[in-house]
């Protein structure tokens, strides 16, 4: 299996990350917002029904917050999966700030 952070992309524009499934149409993807202090606010993610149960959701999670420590971006988790993952994956609580 590949990094899925070498596979995430970062859609400035649009306010989210977009990871791609294999053989889907749909990504799984996590929205964001940026507050005052320049920190992502990840508020919802999403990963399509057909993919669920697959172990796509903790590959976005890992993704996004692999590209934010290599990026220098804090994190303030807002999206209750992202919280979940984080509650049990302690090592990223550099780029968590809230």
């Amino acid at each position: 299996m590949s990094d899925p952070a070498s596979e995430l992309t970062h859609d400035l524009a649009a306010h989210r990350f977009v990871l791609p499934i294999d053989g889907s149409e749909e990504p799984a993807v996590a929205y964001y917002q940026v507050d005052q202090e320049g920190r992502l606010v990840i508020t919802h993610t999403e990963v399509p029904y057909a993919a669920s149960g697959q172990g796509i959701g903790s590959r976005l999670a890992r993704a996004i917050f692999e590209t934010a420590r290599r990026d220098g971006v804090r994190l303030v988790l807002r999206c209750p999966f992202l919280g979940h993952w984080y509650a049990r994956h302690p090592e990223y609580g550099d780029v968590v700030a809230g």
